[in-house]
Order: C-alpha cells, then structure tokens, then sequence
C-alpha cells in the first residue's frame, strides 16, 4: 500500500480554528501557507509581534478548551470563525479586532489571562517550533491510540498540518533527519512533536474528555507526529503520494 495524504489543514489563527485545504505551494524555509498567521496575546504576552515567540505568550487550547471547537475560513482578507456555542464571525484580523475579542472572551476560562489583541509575526509562522515547521501526522498512530482508549478520536485533537495513510504506527519517528517527497515538494523531517493537555478537549464540543497523554504514556512518551522543514517548494494535493529519499 503506498503512503498517501488523506487531507491538509491550517490554522490562520493559532489555536483559534482549523481550516481544511486540498492543495498548497509550498515554499522553502516556510510554514505551510496561510498557517498560523495570526496568533492571540494575552494579558501577560511579552512580544508585540513582528517575531516568534513561545506559545505560552499567546492563548490556546491547553488553557482554553473551547478554543479547540472552532473552525475557521479564509477568504482574501477576511477569516469566518465558527463555534457550537456562538454565531459565526467574519472579520479582518488587521482592522477588526474589537470585535473578535468580543465574539472569543465568552469562550475563555475565566481565571486565565485574558485575550487583549491579535498579533502577526510578518510570515514567519507561529508555530511551536521556533523555525518554520509543518506537521506530519500518521493515520495508523492515531488509530492505535483510539484502539488504547476504547473510542473513536477526532483527528483534530493534534492540530496538524498533513494526514498520511498507509504507514505502521510510529512508523514516522523512524523519519528523523531524513527527507521525503510529497507531491512537487521535498521535506526534512527534524523532530518529534510533544504534546499537552489540549489534546484532551474534543473539537466537537471543546470538553475535555480523553485522557490522551497518559493513553501516549502507555508507549513511553507523549510525542504524536513530526515536524518538518521545506527544503525544496513545490504544488503538494491531497491524494498525493509520499516517497522516502
């Protein structure tokens, strides 16, 4: 069986949505496109944007369950969030942001710091790796844990980027500092990708409900998936087929 993509996702604004795409150019030494653009400073954020910056300076779902139930779309300037438990909100982040907090604080555990702006980082990318990464996630290791804990999971607990099928579980740590081919595009695969507790809030409802750390524990670590770097841009689909160099 070869190892194909089953779908391709961004998050426009970090931990706020995720967004289902069926092609990308992807560009060396760069994010996927349109991922993570944005991201959401909190009361005690110490960047002003323009540059990356630790997760803990942004909200997110580890903090904020309900965070994880919303989803996104993209259309030239505007993005349209969605949420089970509020009404849908098409706005611009660069000039609408009174707005979007109004629409989000409902949405926030009370005694966490609280959303204050949105904030760009200039196309770097606010991913949690400090250099431009793209997560690769194995179909097969999601399944072994949804086997551990005895119930179907939404793939959308582990934020990624490309879905691959076809491969054994965990097959894809044995990746490291190796390259791939997907689609039009060559990839290095640089580490492992260690998880928290926002996993555990289902996207459906932003309730957490698995305990999915400990389930990772029961393979003596709390890593699902990989990051990846681009070293050669290219037109990646889904459907498209992946080839070990």
């Amino acid at each position: 069986m070869s190892v194909r993509i089953t779908s391709m996702w961004r998050h426009p604004i970090k931990a706020h949505g995720r967004e289902e795409v069926n092609e990308t150019q992807l560009i060396p030494g760069q994010c996927m496109p349109g991922d993570r653009v944005w991201a959401v400073a909190h009361e005690n954020t110490k960047t002003d944007g323009g540059e990356w910056a630790r997760c803990q300076n942004f909200t997110r779902g580890a903090g904020h369950p309900q965070l994880m139930a919303i989803t996104a779309q993209t259309e030239g300037a505007y993005i349209t969030l969605s949420h089970p438990k509020r009404q849908d909100l098409k706005f611009r982040p660069n000039q609408d942001q009174a707005a979007f907090l109004e629409w989000v604080r409902p949405l926030m555990e009370p005694e966490r710091a609280q959303p204050v702006k949105i904030i760009h980082a200039n196309g770097l990318g606010l991913t949690d790796s400090s250099w431009p990464s793209i997560t690769l996630c194995n179909a097969a290791s999601h399944r072994a844990i949804e086997e551990h804990v005895g119930q179907d999971l939404s793939i959308h607990r582990w934020r990624g980027n490309v879905w691959l099928d076809g491969l054994e579980p965990w097959e894809e740590f044995n990746w490291i500092d190796r390259e791939l081919r997907l689609g039009d595009a060559i990839l290095r695969i640089r580490q492992r990708t260690e998880r928290c507790i926002a996993t555990e809030a289902n996207p459906a409802t932003g309730q957490r409900d698995v305990e999915t750390l400990n389930a990772l524990d029961a393979w003596g670590h709390r890593d699902f998936s990989v990051k990846a770097e681009v070293v050669k841009g290219g037109l990646v689909r889904t459907e498209d087929t992946l080839e070990l160099l």
